[in-house]
């Protein structure tokens, strides 16, 4: 359970309690204060302090105004839709952070529960990545650890729920889903009409992506920011993602390298602000191009015969600034 209070110094702060009092509990705890002293990142939630002595364990973060990502995808009473801009820069920063406990903490970081409801959003829609109890420490000299199967259901790595094993690549999996819900706004596990008729997010999303009805799935919302290149590029990786096997997927600094460059899609000069790369232009000069090369070799590969060396033009491409 989390609350809301106010310190001394009236900083607003959220307390999280443990509902129960149990052994399993007060070490899930201690787990995430571990695991959060190895880390400083904007877009991780700040621990402030912490109480493990009562009977009841109290841990204090920051407190984040605007709720979660969940709540902006899949509750009604939120009355701003989400850009796809902004879907996309939070996507990129969650994967930024997952890329850092991976490969940039003193030890890596396995977060194991990564879902929309533990990715916080403030004033600016900035994310924060929350809830580390489920968190495994990584020796360095150790690629995967044998794990008790923990996190959320829609979400878990089919591997690790086989093998047990539990490595970088179970969070990938679960970041995938949640770039499928910022495409769909679907639920990673919904029920259409009763327990027995489940959807799960992740079949449904590449069923259709084979069918090649990807535009069937998408928000509306964000179909109509018209960033159709973007949104193909980050469905194809969400596919790659979503490999059975571990080894097949990328991993969560590719994924958060790849992001940022289908971000940088949108903003290059030579790109069309809705999305499409000018395409139609491109291939009309590319089929001038053709058919100006064909006509030229047609008509004059006689005179070239005849006098190369007086008649032909050499052409030299110096990169500026050396290249540089």
């Amino acid at each position: 359970m989390v609350y809301k209070g106010t310190l001394a110094n009236n900083q607003v702060v959220a307390i999280k309690k443990s509902l129960k009092v149990d052994s399993s509990q007060v070490e899930q705890f201690i787990n995430e204060v571990i695991a959060l002293s190895h880390v400083n990142h904007k877009n991780v939630v700040k621990l402030l302090g912490c109480c493990l002595e009562t009977e009841v364990p109290l841990l204090v973060y920051e407190y984040i105004t605007n709720g979660t990502l969940y709540e902006h995808l899949h509750v009604q009473h939120k009355t701003r839709i989400l850009t796809w801009d902004v879907r996309l820069r939070i996507g990129t920063e969650v994967a930024g952070v997952l890329a850092y406990l991976h490969t940039m903490t003193t030890i890596p970081i396995f977060h194991r529960d990564i879902k929309s409801m533990n990715i916080l959003l403030d004033e600016k829609y900035v994310s924060k990545v929350s809830d580390f109890g489920a968190s495994k420490l990584a020796p360095t000299n150790q690629d995967q650890l044998a794990s008790m199967i923990q996190g959320t259901c829609g979400y878990l790595d089919p591997e690790c729920l086989q093998t047990g094993d539990l490595t970088e690549k179970s969070d990938v999996y679960s970041f995938r889903v949640v770039l499928a819900e910022l495409l769909t706004r679907e639920k990673a596990l919904s029920y259409e009409k009763n327990e027995d008729d489940k959807k799960c997010l992740t079949s449904y999303f590449l069923r259709n992506l084979k069918d090649d009805r990807l535009l069937e799935i998408l928000d509306d919302n964000i179909v109509s920011d018209g960033a159709l290149v973007q949104i193909k590029e980050v469905a194809n990786l969400v596919k790659r993602c979503l490999k059975v096997k571990g080894e097949d997927r990328p991993t969560m600094k590719q994924v958060a390298r790849e992001l940022e460059d289908i971000k940088e899609i949108g903003s290059h000069p030579w790109s069309d602000k809705r999305g499409v790369l000018l395409q139609e232009e491109s291939e009309y000069l590319l089929g001038e191009i053709q058919v100006n090369n064909n006509n030229n070799d047609y008509n004059n590969i006689n005179a070239m015969n005849d006098s190369l060396n007086s008649r032909s033009r050499v052409v030299q491409l110096v990169p500026l600034n050396d290249g540089r």
